[in-house]
Order: C-alpha cells, then structure tokens, then sequence
C-alpha cells in the first residue's frame, strides 16, 4: 500500500521542494548569463559545466588559466621568496653565533676583523646584483647586512672601547646605524628594506642618551616628542610607502608615550609653576600633532587633530586646576574644553580642526561622566526608605539618601552638568555649519539631539543641586516636584503627533526623565506621612492632568499608567494610616482598581488597556498582601472577580475577562474552603457544579459552536479540583475510589460526544487519583528492584521512542488535530 501523508505534511513537502526549485532556477539563470558574457568578449575556453553541486553564481567562476601565464609563474616566484628568506635567515643566525660563541681562539679583535669583511662584502653584494635585476636575492641579503653592522657595533665597543658607558655608546651607534641605513638605503632606491630600518633605528638615539643622562621624566617626554617630530617629518616629506608607514607607527607610540608622560606629570603638579614644566611639553607636543594633522589625509588628520585638542587642553588644564580645589580640577578641564570649541565652532572646514573638536568633545563626555555619580546617589539612594517607611522626616536632604556619598567631593558636579548643557543648547541654537564630509551631519537630527540632551543634563543639574548644597528636606522634595511637573509640561506641549523633530525630541527625552523624577521623589517622600500624601497626591494630579492634554495616544498611555502607580501608592498609604495590617489593607488597593475599571469603559484606544493593566498590577499587588490570610485572600479573590466579571460587559474584553472571573470564583471559594476546615468539600461544591452543567446543557442548545470550556469547564472544576486536593490527602479509600468513577464517567461521556473540556479534565483528574493510589505499589516494586535495573528501562525506552521518533511524532500530531477539532 502507498502511504499518503495528511494533508498539512503534503503541503509542507510541496512548499519545500518548490523552494528548492526556485533555488535551482536561480543558479542555472546566473550561469546563463555568464556564459553569455563570456561568449560576447570572446575569452579562452570555459571549464567543463559541473554537474554536482549545482553551479555557483558568474563571480565565483575564474578565468582559465594558460600555460605560461600568471598562474604557472607564481609557484615558482613564491618558492623563490620562500628559499631567499629561509637562506638569509640562516645567515643571520650564523653571523650572530660567530660574533658571540664561535672561533674563540681568534678572540673578539680577530672576529671582529673577519665580522667588518663579511659585512662590506654583504653590503656590496646587493648592488652587483641590482645591476643584475635579481631584486629579489637582494633583498634577501640586504637584512643580513644590516644585521651584521649591529654586530659590527657591538664588536667595535667590545675592541676599542671597552670602558666606555655602554647606554652613551648604544646611543651613538643608533645614530650611527640609523644615518648609515638611511643612506645606504637612498642610495639603492629599489631595495624596500634598509630605509624603513633607519626609521626603526632612529628612534633610540635620544631615548638611550636620556638613560644615560640618567634624565628626569621630563627629559625622556622631552626625548619621545623630539623623536616624534623627527618621524612626522619623515611622514610628510620621506621617499616611499614603506618608510612612511613605518615612521607613521613609530611616531604615534613616541608621541604618545611623550604626552602621557605630559599628563602624569601634570596631574601630578603641586602647584602652578610645577605645572608649567609638562605644559609646555604637552603644547609643543600638541603643535607637532596639529602640523602633521594639517597636512595629512583625513583619516590620519582626524586622529592626530584629537590627540592634538587634548594635549593643549591637558596642558592648560593643568594649569588651571592649580588654582581651584581639588574637586573642582575637572571644572578647570571643561572650561578650556568649551573655550576651544568656542573658538573652532567656525574653523572646522578641514579635518585637522574637526579632529580638535573631537578632542573637546571627549574632555566634555568625560567630565559628564564624572558628574554622574552624584545623580545616581540622588536617584537611587532614597531607596534605603523602604526599609523604614514614615520613620520622620529628616532636617537636611542628605540625610534622606542613606547612602555613604562623598558630598563634599560632588560639590562640581551640578556645575559640570550645567555647563556641558549649556554647551548643548547654544549648539541647538546655532546655525548649521555645512561641512563636507564632516562625520556629524549639524542638520535638524543632530540639532535635535542636543537640544534633548541639554534638557537631561539640566534636568540633572536641577535635581543634584539640593544635595550638592545640602539644602532642607522639605525644600528639596518641593524642587523635584516642581522639576517633575517642568518635564511634563515640556513633554505635553512638545509632543504633538508630527514627526520626529528637534522639539519632539525633547519631548520624548521629557517623557521618559519625568516617571523617572517622580519615582525618585515618590520614594523620597517615605521618610514621613505628611510628605507621602503630598507628594503622591501632587504627582497624581500632575500625570492624570497631562494624560488628559496629551494629543499623542502613546504619550497618554504612559503618563495614565503612572498616575494609576500614585492612586496605587495613596490606596497603600491610607490603608497604613488607618492602622490595618497587611493583609487587611489589601481590599483598599481594590479601590484604585475598580476605578480602572470604570475609566476603561469611558477611555478608547490604547489608553483603556494601559489604565486597566495598571489596575491588574494593583490587583495584583492586593492578592500578595493577602496571601498570609486565607480568609482576606478569599474574599480578595471574589472581589477580583467581580471586577473581572465587570470588565467581561465589554463585548471586546469578554472572552479573557470572562474565564479570569470563573477562575477568581472558583480559586475564592476554595480558599475559603480551606480556610474554614471544610473536610467534605463536595457539600459545598456540588450545589454548585449541579446547575452549572445544567446551564451549560441549555448553553449548547442555544449555540451548538460555543466551546465546552465555557458550557461545563467552570461548572466541572469547581468539584473536581477541590475533590482532588481532598483525595490526595485523604487516608480512606472511598472518595478516591468515588471521584475516580466520576472522572472515568466524564472522560468516556468527553470522548462520546466529542467534548474537549470533559475528555481533558475527566482524564486529566483520573490519572492522578489512579498515581495517587498506585503510588505505595510503586514504591515497593521499585525498591524490590535491582538498582541496575531502572536506567536500564529508561535506557530502552529513549531507544524505541528514539527509533520510532517521526512515527511517534505523527500520532502527537494526530491527536493534537482531534483534539483542536473538539468542542
């Protein structure tokens, strides 16, 4: 017989192979056209057409290759390369084995003599074979060469001038050697190596001669950036790529290194004279980068325009901060940051001058990020309150953070704050200055963003000032109120439904810094119950306000979330003052939530969904308090559903909000089951369950398509749930013996008639009573049982179910059909 697979995997079958189809249409029109092409320009023969796999696109077939062309020759040319290197490899390890170890009978002078031989002829040797055109086995002996005038130095320290300082002789021979190369090098132009040597070679002069000066740090900065320039020089006017590059490389490290030494030192600096000292090396070394940066490509004059704008302000800086405490230094450093992009705001049409800016840029983002710590503090340090709820009301605001802040040393940071947000807004105000190619476009999108980020940075300026200035409690709670209800007023007005603009992005800043204002102010007016009340009751009337004047249905949406958050925290707040325990305040929080309700049936939109999800979460909040008392948590739970059962009218919320009622119900009435000692649960639950069915029956009359889960899954659970709990703690056996019959009873009346509810929950009541009674027997076979012989049994059955996997899979399938086909 042929198998005839349903038909969903009919179908799947079909979609995949016309996938696969369209897949090998594809490639067979690609390789069309490349043939094509290859016919129209007349090349050289094809290559066979591969039959599997199925050919690639035309860009991934090469050229065919002739005898004698490029592929031929570069076997041997990399072959070539290959024996060169190895070969002048091995000469070098030979000559440094002799210099060192070997011929010890002739002594250093004798191998010296020979060294000095060997190393002229080796340097002559290159040019005899350019002359040649073997430019490759040049090569190759030019880096022996070179080795070799090392040794040769080395030699002539060890022979005739034994007792001279070995760091003033290494430095002379730096010189020597890197004069030497570069000459040697200019004077063969085709070899690649020697130059690019001499620019290694050179950078050890002043840095040797420094150590052996035993010079200060200063000195080695002064010996690093004169080295630096040096390799600038060599990267604007040098002859070649390869020395270019290689004094590029050279002259970023020595650079470097030379302005950090700058900035250690002056940090480090006790005073304004101490600080000139590693200034002046920072200056210069910033006009060394900034004649590179102007006369490089734009990448390169980028970095070194930045490395630039941040020595001469580190230097200046440096200064500066001398003058001030020495919390206050990083104020210092912004200053000189916003005076230079003052005066580069309108010199940024080459790239030298963008990367300065950049440079400033940095030291700005820096100095924000200093002065966020103390915004932190204020934001989340009111959370120790939690903890002590209306312990009083403390004097000073700091007192409230409950947190080990270092106030003294924040002093700056609402200053910072406000100034790089000042920065921000007068780029907000400016006019756009085209620049091409500029990496940030001064259009309505970057305009936009610094007007928003000036809005968060002044916000966060206004909300560390208090603390910075250890001002009342009461004042400080009072400011932030008032910093809450700014931010909603920006965010209401800014926000009107056009598209993203500068405005509306300030607006949306506005709308995410105010929940954020208020859950900080929220919490800090735990301290007393005065302030609770105020300041809750404040921003409920600020949020529901600006839900209502907002035209922007997502905007109307949040700012209604929050305000249900506040009548959430005032509901708690009262049920605290009336002197209720937990549990019983636990009905108070219902309160807010049958006013969602009731809201949810005037709002439309996405507005009623929001306002009644925040009216779940107070539910929610109400079921968790009443956990600890099973009487309050019953009569929670029925109050819960009959505010679902409300929410149900709606013909939009009915489907959800109608089995959430059943289920409150049910749950209510079996915890107060429970909670009354109720041992015969059926006495209660079947007077229930009886004319439920009977209702349901009359529902499937009238509507033969409703589900059976609304017709008989309330009615059927309400006794077998409680039931089983019973059962399964019951040590007799008549009621397990009674509800396994019910439930064998409903399971085959389920399958009879074809309903989903009664086949589930019939089934699903039966096998656990049967496990319920089958457990002692199990228990006993399993300890008669060899200790082998249960994963033995596991074992075989993951093998059959393994091997039979996609069999097993259909029958899955099968029954999940029928059972999705069931009422």
């Amino acid at each position: 017989m042929e198998h005839v697979p349903p038909p969903a995997e009919e179908l799947a079958l079909l979609d995949r192979e016309l996938v696969q189809l369209d897949a090998r249409r594809v490639q067979l029109l690609n390789r069309r056209t490349w043939l094509l092409t290859v016919l129209q320009q007349q090349a050289a023969p094809l290559p066979p057409f591969p039959r599997h796999p199925p050919s690639p696109p035309a860009w991934h077939y090469p050229a065919p290759l002739r005898p004698g062309g490029p592929g031929r020759a570069a076997a041997p040319r990399s072959a070539q390369n290959v024996l060169l290197s190895l070969g002048g490899l091995l000469l070098i390890i030979a000559a440094i084995a002799f210099t060192l170890v070997s011929w010890g009978a002739m002594g250093i002078g004798g191998r010296s003599a020979v060294l000095a031989a060997v190393t002229v002829g080796a340097l002559a040797a290159p040019a005899v074979l350019l002359k040649r055109g073997l430019s490759s086995t040049a090569e190759s002996l030019a880096a022996p060469a070179l080795v070799l005038t090392v040794l040769d130095a080395y030699a002539l320290h060890a022979v005739a001038a034994p007792g001279t300082d070995g760091l003033a002789f290494a430095a002379v021979a730096a010189a020597v050697l890197a004069t030497g190369w570069a000459a040697y090098g200019t004077a063969l132009g085709k070899l690649r190596l020697p130059l690019p040597a001499a620019a290694v070679a050179g950078q050890f002069p002043l840095l040797l001669g420094a150590w052996a000066a035993e010079a200060s740090a200063l000195g080695f900065g002064w010996a690093l950036l004169v080295t630096a320039a040096a390799d600038t020089a060599v990267v604007l006017w040098g002859k070649g790529l390869g020395v270019r590059v290689t004094a590029g490389l050279c002259a970023v490290v020595t650079g470097v290194l030379a302005l950090l030494v700058g900035l250690v030192m002056s940090v480090s600096a006790d005073g304004a004279l101490s600080a000139v000292r590693p200034g002046v090396l920072l200056l210069v070394g910033a006009a060394v980068a900034l004649f590179g940066a102007w006369r490089a490509r734009r990448e390169f004059a980028l970095v070194a325009g930045c490395l630039a704008g941040l020595a001469a302000m580190a230097a200046v800086g440096g200064v500066l901060r001398t003058a001030v405490p020495e919390h206050w230094a990083v104020v210092a450093y912004l200053v000189c940051a916003v005076v230079l992009m003052a005066v580069l705001r309108t010199q940024v049409s080459r790239p030298a001058g963008q990367g300065v800016l950049a440079g400033a840029a940095v030291v700005v983002a820096g100095s924000v990020l200093v002065a966020l710590p103390p915004a932190a503090a204020v934001l989340l340090g009111p959370l120790s309150l939690l903890t002590d709820v209306w312990s009083g009301a403390p004097d000073r605001i700091r007192e409230a953070m409950g947190m080990s802040v270092p106030w003294s040393g924040m002093a700056a940071s609402p200053v910072v704050l406000a100034v790089v947000a000042g920065v921000l807004f007068a780029a907000h105000r400016s006019r756009p200055v085209g620049v091409p190619g500029a990496p940030v476009a001064a259009g309505a999108g970057w305009r936009g963003g610094a007007a928003a980020g000036a809005l968060c940075l002044g916000w966060g300026a206004l909300l560390v000032l208090p603390a910075a200035l250890d001002a009342g409690y009461v004042l400080a709670v009072a400011a932030q109120v008032v910093l809450v209800a700014g931010l909603l007023l920006v965010a209401v007005h800014g926000l009107s439904g056009a598209p993203l603009t500068s405005l509306s992005a300030v607006a949306a800043t506005a709308l995410v810094c105010a929940p954020a204002g208020a859950a900080a102010v929220g919490v800090l007016s735990l301290a007393s119950e005065a302030a609770t009340y105020t300041v809750f009751g404040v921003l409920l009337g600020l949020f529901a306000g600006a839900a209502v004047r907002a035209r922007v249905t997502a905007v109307r949406a949040v700012f209604a979330c929050v305000a249900v958050l506040c009548a959430i925290m005032v509901a708690s707040a009262v049920g605290t003052s009336l002197g209720l325990a937990v549990h019983e305040g636990a009905p108070v929080l219902l309160v807010v939530t049958a006013v969602t309700v009731l809201l949810g049936f005037r709002l439309r939109g996405p507005v009623s969904p929001a306002v009644e999800l925040s009216g779940a979460f107070g539910a929610l909040l109400a079921l968790a308090m009443a956990v600890p008392s099973p009487p309050f948590l019953a009569l929670v739970l029925a109050l819960c559903g009959v505010l679902a059962a409300a929410t149900a009218v709606r013909p939009e919320r009915r489907q959800v909000a109608g089995y959430l009622s059943a289920v409150l119900f049910m749950a209510a009435m079996w915890v107060r089951l429970v909670a009354s000692g109720v041992t015969v649960p059926e006495a209660y639950t079947l007077p229930v369950t009886v004319p439920a069915l009977v209702v349901g029956v009359l529902r499937l009359r009238r509507d033969p398509a409703a589900s059976s889960w609304t017709a008989f899954g309330p009615g059927l659970a309400a006794t077998l749930v409680p039931s089983l709990f019973a059962a399964w703690v019951d040590t007799e056996w008549l009621r397990p013996l009674l509800l396994g019959v019910a439930a064998l009873v409903i399971t085959l009346l389920g399958a009879r008639f074809r309903l989903q509810a009664l086949l589930l929950l019939g089934g699903g009541v039966l096998a656990l009573v049967t496990l319920h009674e089958l457990a002692p027997y199990v228990v006993q076979v399993a300890g008669a049982l060899p200790r082998w012989l249960p994963p033995a049994l596991a074992g075989v059955l993951l093998l059959v179910v393994g091997a039979t996997y996609e069999h097993r899979l259909r029958d899955a399938r099968r029954l999940r059909d029928a059972l999705g086909r069931m009422r």
